[in-house]
């Protein structure tokens, strides 16, 4: 799952275990399969190259083929600017802060006391909307998890608060 949590067992001075949970979006091709991918793309479009090879019209088509090539590696090099979003929820005793870093936005930040904080899953954009709420302010957690991963995280998010709260 695209989450991680950590959990610091060494209390501080007032005694709080500092919970720790890291969200990013999920990445089904890495670096690596995106250089493969690219380098397969281009011999298949150069293929056909092959039997017009030395003629007029291989300069017509070798351009759009470049073309295709630049355009696959654009749009996947833009969803990759988009997959470095993250999310941390830092959770102790006393308080609850969660940031949001979204590429090419300032950080977003919200704190509260975590005594008042639940999770909850509700209707919402998207099935299995999750949402952290004090009972002030409601803040959507895990935009870019899949419903069945943010049904998991709900349950371990609760578990976590009851733990903290003792």
């Amino acid at each position: 799952m695209p989450y991680q949590w950590t959990t610091n067992a060494a209390p501080d001075q007032s005694g709080a275990v500092l919970h720790e949970l890291r969200i990013w979006p999920h990445r089904s091709l890495p670096r690596r399969g995106f250089a493969w991918f690219i380098g397969v793309t281009a011999a298949l479009l150069l293929l056909p190259l092959l039997a017009v090879l030395g003629t007029a019209v291989m300069w017509g088509v070798l351009p759009f083929a470049a073309l295709a090539v630049a355009g696959v590696w654009f749009a996947i090099q833009k969803t990759y600017e988009s997959g470095e979003a993250l999310e941390e929820l830092r959770l102790d005793r006393r308080l609850l802060t969660v940031r949001r870093f979204d590429p090419g936005r300032p950080m977003r930040e919200w704190q509260t006391n975590s005594y008042w904080v639940r999770a909850a899953l509700r209707k919402g954009p998207v099935e299995a909307y999750l949402t952290v709420t004090d009972g002030q302010r409601e803040i959507e957690l895990g935009a870019f998890l899949t419903p069945d991963e943010r049904r998991t995280l709900c349950e371990e998010l609760t578990r976590t608060l009851g733990t903290v709260r003792g």
